[in-house]
């Protein structure tokens, strides 16, 4: 009979507990924006023309974009002229964090270009992605930037989306930095 009380009064509070943290993980869901950026930076001992040059290409994303080169079998299909307004590239890939989709770039300016990076799996979403350089003597500042959005009930992941692809962008950034410094 004890037994069954202290069973019963702590079933009771896990219950509540559990409760409490939906709820809690549910309120911040609600007032977290959902639109939010990410951002990586790093300066290259390269000219701005040469960084742009290279940036511009998004085939040459395959030797610096870790989610590329995670997977070997990466199925990559290109449409267009690469590096003008209009070029699409598209991936495929079984593996969860390279996923499948496409990025098209939209506009290229003399200090970078914009692209729109269309998701399929392992999530459906749009992202503004912006690659500006700032030329500082025979130095270039690379800085690339996502505008995403992340709808409720996932904006509560937030800040754990963010920390992760923030190291994912700055491991593209010194993959870039290498292959354009070793050139």
């Amino acid at each position: 009979m004890i037994l069954s009380g202290i069973f019963f009064s702590a079933i009771t509070i896990i219950s509540g507990l559990l409760i409490g943290i939906i709820v809690l993980i549910l309120l911040l869901a609600i007032i977290m924006k959902k639109d939010y950026f990410i951002q990586s930076e790093i300066v290259i001992n390269r000219p701005k023309e040469d960084v742009l040059n290279y940036v511009k290409l998004l085939r040459n994303q395959e030797k610096y974009s870790k989610w590329v080169m995670q997977d070997p079998n990466v199925k990559l299909d290109y449409k267009g002229t690469d590096g003008t307004v209009g070029f699409i590239a598209a991936w495929k890939s079984d593996v969860k964090n390279v996923g499948v989709g496409e990025q098209e770039i939209k506009n290229i300016r003399e200090n970078g270009y914009d692209a729109e990076v269309r998701f399929e799996k392992p999530f459906k979403g749009i992202s503004q992605a912006h690659v500006t350089l700032e030329a500082d003597g025979a130095k270039t500042k690379v800085t690339t930037r996502f505008d995403t959005r992340t709808p409720f009930p996932m904006s509560f992941m937030i800040p754990m989306i963010k920390g992760m692809l923030t190291k994912d962008m700055d491991e593209n950034s010194a993959n870039l930095k290498r292959n354009l410094e070793n050139r």
